[in-house]
C-alpha cells in the first residue's frame, strides 16, 4: 500500500484532510493499492494538482537586505516533503485559455524542474493528456455505483458561474443570455450569476440541481483541444442526466457513443437544438443505457484514484 499526498493551489483544497475519500468504496481513500491522504508528511508518492508555484526570484538589489523575506521566495524544496523526483506527480487542470497559455508554459517547465511525471490538457504540454475525473457530488461511491436512475421530474438545467474574466467566459454568458430570452425552460443554478439571470439559486451541493432533471446542460469554458474535458460532464452523467454537451473531442474518446448529445454550437442553433431536445423526455430513455455505461466508466475507469493507483504500479 503506497501512501498519496497531495499539495494544490485551490485554497479549498489546502487543509483537506479526506480529499477524494468520496471517490472509493473503501475507508480512508483506500484505492486497490494505494491510499490518498493528502496531508501526509512522508508519502510515497506526491501530487501536485494544479499547483501554482512561486514566481522565481528577481535580481537582488542591495534593498532586498533590508526587505523580510515575500512568498516568491519560497523554496519549492520545502514543499515536496522529501519524495524524490521520479515519484512526484504533476498534473495541470485548468484549460489552455488563450489568456493563460504563457501562465501554463511556465509552469509546465518549472514543474519539470522537480517532477518526474508532468501532464496537463493541452498540446504543449510534457505529456499531453485529459484530466482523469473528479466529480462533486457529495453521495458515496457505493451510492453511485448501485443506485438506480432517481426519479426525473424535470426536463433541464444549467449549473454555471457568473465568472467573466475571459473571453470564453463572456461567450458562455452571452449564450446564457440569449437562451433565457429565447423563453426555453431551462433551470439555472449558480455562483455570483448577473443580476439579469432568473436563477433557482445557488447550491451546497450539485446533486439537487442534476439528478431530478433528464437533461442537463454541460458546457465547457473550453473546447479548443483533444484533450480537455471537465466534471461539468462527469457530474451530469452520475446524477443520471443525459448531458447537451458543448466542449472538445476528448470527451468522445472517453465515453461510449450515445452516453452524450453535442450541442453544435453556442448561437441561435444550438438555442434551437437544446428546444428540440428537451421538448421531451424521448432521448433520455432511449440513451439510458449508454448513461448507465458511461456511469461505469467514469467511476472505475477515468476516477482520478484509478489513475493514480495504475500510475503507482507503472513506475514502482
Amino acid at each position: 500500500m503506497k501512501t498519496i499526498g497531495m499539495i494544490s493551489s485551490y485554497h479549498a483544497l489546502e487543509k483537506q484532510a479526506d480529499w477524494l475519500w468520496q471517490q472509493t468504496p473503501q475507508p480512508f481513500g483506500v484505492w486497490k493499492n494505494i491510499q490518498m491522504r493528502s496531508l501526509a508528511s512522508k508519502p510515497d508518492f506526491l501530487l501536485m494538482y494544479q499547483f501554482n508555484f512561486p514566481k522565481p526570484n528577481h535580481k537582488k538589489s542591495w534593498l532586498d537586505n533590508f526587505r523580510k523575506p515575500q512568498n516568491s521566495q519560497i523554496k519549492i524544496e520545502s514543499f515536496l516533503r522529501n519524495v524524490p523526483k521520479d515519484k512526484i506527480i504533476y498534473l495541470l487542470r485548468e484549460p489552455p485559455l488563450d489568456e493563460v497559455v504563457e501562465k501554463h508554459k511556465l509552469a509546465y517547465k518549472e514543474a519539470q524542474k522537480y517532477c518526474g511525471y508532468v501532464s496537463g490538457p493541452d498540446d504543449f504540454a510534457p505529456t499531453p493528456d485529459y484530466m482523469p475525473a473528479i466529480w462533486y457530488h457529495a453521495n458515496s461511491f457505493r451510492d453511485l455505483n448501485e443506485m438506480p436512475p432517481p426519479a426525473k421530474t424535470s426536463n433541464c438545467s444549467w449549473i454555471t458561474s457568473g465568472i467573466n474574466r475571459t473571453a470564453n467566459h463572456r461567450q458562455r454568458l452571452d449564450f446564457l443570455k440569449s437562451l433565457q430570452n429565447s423563453g426555453i425552460i431551462v433551470d439555472f443554478y449558480g455562483r455570483d450569476l448577473p443580476n439579469w439571470v432568473k436563477s433557482s439559486g445557488e447550491l451546497s451541493n450539485k446533486w439537487y440541481g442534476m439528478a431530478p432533471y433528464y437533461y442537463n446542460l454541460a458546457i465547457e469554458n473550453y473546447s479548443g483541444n483533444n484533450w480537455y474535458v471537465s466534471e461539468k460532464l462527469w457530474d451530469a452523467l452520475l446524477a443520471w442526466c443525459l448531458p447537451i454537451y458543448y466542449g472538445g473531442s476528448a470527451a468522445d474518446k472517453l465515453l461510449p457513443p450515445g452516453s452524450f448529445l453535442r450541442l453544435p454550437s453556442l448561437d441561435e442553433k444550438g438555442i434551437a437544438y437544446i428546444q428540440e431536445v428537451i421538448a421531451s423526455p424521448d432521448a433520455w430513455y432511449i440513451q439510458k443505457e449508454a448513461i448507465a455505461e458511461a456511469r461505469q466508466v467514469i467511476l472505475h475507469k477515468l476516477n482520478l484514484l484509478n489513475w493514480v493507483s495504475d500510475f503507482v504500479i507503472k513506475f514502482s
